[in-house]
């Protein structure tokens, strides 16, 4: 997800007929296969494409992927993944795909379609900004929150800040925590352990 391009909805080509016409999950999929090593989502049932992450992105994930591993997040009762597909409820094909997730360990026997997993055995997912910065702080929450997962924590590398997102309620999260450099924040337990970040860790990665 490069900061440096730009985040389009997906336009399809003139209209087929109708019975030529593909799947949304048709053409996320013919996306995909032209665009390799870019991120296909399908939100509020509108196809996005975001370009490859940048290094200081990358950073970022590899900072909290060391701090969640060192919490004992990597065990017999969760896992740390990224690029992991969540099932939606807001669509007939909507999915996203979190730049990291804290999963039950038994995601495996929770696969819904197209690689993407029940949203109930999801217990975090996680954004960095880049050129998807609108997705992540005003679409994203929604969905998320409707999925009922838990926590929802956005990296918002462009305004220096973290957010924590807690307690989803009729489609929208209830807390919403802000955190700033200088600061840290505790994640909640129902994460599955204690965890304490530094915001100018998460956030490092950008200078």
């Amino acid at each position: 997800m490069s900061a440096a391009a730009v985040e389009e909805p997906f336009e399809q080509a003139p209209p087929f007929e109708a019975a030529e016409q593909p799947t949304l999950l048709e053409a996320a999929e013919l996306i995909s296969n032209q665009l390799v090593g870019y991120r296909v989502e399908i939100v509020g049932s509108q196809i996005t494409v975001t370009p490859p992450p940048n290094a200081s992105h990358g950073k970022s994930l590899s900072r909290l992927m060391r701090a969640l591993f060192a919490a004992g997040l990597d065990g017999e009762e969760v896992e740390v993944l990224q690029n992991i597909g969540i099932w939606l409820p807001d669509g007939p094909s909507d999915y996203a795909v979190p730049d990291l997730s804290i999963v039950d360990a038994d995601i495996d026997d929770h696969v819904i379609e197209y690689n993407c997993y029940d949203p109930a055995v999801f217990r975090l997912v996680l954004e960095v900004t880049s050129s998807n910065l609108s997705d992540d702080l005003k679409r994203k929450p929604t969905v998320y929150a409707s999925a009922g997962v838990p926590v929802y924590v956005i990296v918002d590398r462009k305004n220096q800040r973290v957010m924590v997102l807690t307690d989803p309620k009729d489609s929208e999260y209830q807390v919403h925590a802000v955190h700033h450099p200088g600061q840290s924040f505790t994640l909640p337990e129902s994460i599955g352990a204690t965890v304490t970040l530094s915001v100018d860790d998460v956030l490092s990665a950008k200078r």
